[in-house]
């Protein structure tokens, strides 16, 4: 299949999955009306598929989305890149699908919900030349990108420890469908859906791998699902400094979530999208977020899907790799993973092979 790697004037773009999530996408779609093209529409719900078509000339809408019939589609439309708004069981397959028929790959988190079948998606990727990129939106929160260049510089110096937690509220009807709330699709619960990012996060801002986790995991107040809806570790990162995390979803509402980086030299704390730093020598920063986000979707998501997909955009138009390789975001899931093995066998796991130590 001939690989479109070319450098286009606009980049013809397609989406599978047209659900909650996609009212971000369709904001961001907007925004960027000059640089690219919807051309294809996919969802099971044809009624989806069509509401996302609309208003865009010569968008195919359609609910065909077998294998088979997504990747005769493809072939047939011909998009740059697809945007991949699935149930996480469904990342990988799709993935690879899309680049086998020469197609950029840009989905949702998490890149897949199982280390071996990251590997598989990461080997389709160098195979086939085509770019993957994983959504982690929370990255380009001005904040964060500020207290990234500071550590990476050595002004905030060393990392002494990070924390994380996520009170958040889920209901029961939130996972009254078909794939919410169950191991084999979902891939988990509250840490692989809602707290991966701020797990992410410290490992963005500190530059740090986990080399050995601690954790626990329960489901108290959500029984009628399969997955966990609270968890917590403890995560030693390579420079010996600790990681406390947190996170549940049985919460009254969806507090802010807060991580704070201790350095050496003061102390990064991330209040949803809003930073606070204090050196140690009395300085204090505040780094606010744009405040000409989407406004779409629901406010936890953030307001930079556009930031991301922008800059992956301009990548791709510029012959440039997409921002962040997939074997990043693996390392992310890798944490995920190890939590669960760790509150599994109730021992010390490294994450680098999620082994028990």
């Amino acid at each position: 299949m001939e690989k479109r790697n070319r450098q286009v004037k606009k980049l013809r773009v397609a989406v599978i999955g047209c659900g909650r999530i996609f009212s971000v996408y369709e904001g961001a779609f907007l925004k960027l009306a000059d640089e690219m093209e919807l051309v294809l529409a996919m969802d099971k719900e044809i009624s989806r598929a069509q509401a996302a078509a609309a208003g865009r000339p010569g968008c195919i809408a359609s609910d065909r989305v077998g294998i088979l019939e997504f990747k005769d589609i493809l072939n047939r439309v011909k998009p740059d890149l697809i945007h991949i708004l699935l149930p996480h069981f469904l990342h990988g397959r799709y993935g690879m699908a899309a680049m086998e028929c020469g197609v950029h790959v840009l989905t949702e988190k998490p890149v897949t919900i199982t280390l071996s079948e990251a590997d598989e998606l990461i080997a389709v990727q160098k195979k086939t030349g085509m770019q993957l990129g994983v959504i982690f939106q929370n990255r380009y929160i001005n904040g964060v990108q500020r207290v990234r260049r500071l550590i990476e510089s050595g002004e905030l110096g060393t990392v002494k420890g990070a924390f994380s937690t996520l009170n958040w509220f889920r209901p029961p009807s939130y996972y009254e469908c078909d794939w919410k709330g169950k191991w084999e699709t979902e891939g988990g619960g509250v840490i692989i859906d809602q707290a991966i990012h701020s797990i992410d996060l410290v490992r963005y801002m500190t530059g740090l791998e986990a080399v050995k986790i601690m954790g626990h995991t329960a489901r108290r107040v959500l029984t009628g699902i399969e997955v966990e809806d609270e968890a917590d570790a403890a995560i030693w990162l390579d420079n010996g400094a600790v990681y406390s995390f947190y996170a549940c979803n049985y919460f009254t509402t969806n507090s802010p979530i807060r991580v704070e980086i201790s350095c050496e030299n003061g102390a990064a704390v991330l209040t949803h999208d809003l930073m606070e730093i204090s050196w140690k020598d009395g300085r204090r920063e505040e780094i606010l977020p744009d405040a000409d986000g989407s406004g779409r979707g629901e406010s936890y998501w953030g307001s930079c899907h556009y930031t991301q997909i922008s800059q992956c955009y301009h990548a791709l138009m510029e012959g440039r790799p997409m921002p962040w390789a997939p074997e990043d975001a693996k390392k992310t899931l890798a944490i995920v993973q190890g939590i669960y093995e760790s509150a599994r066998i109730q021992g010390a796991v490294d994450p680098r092979g999620t082994v028990e130590l």
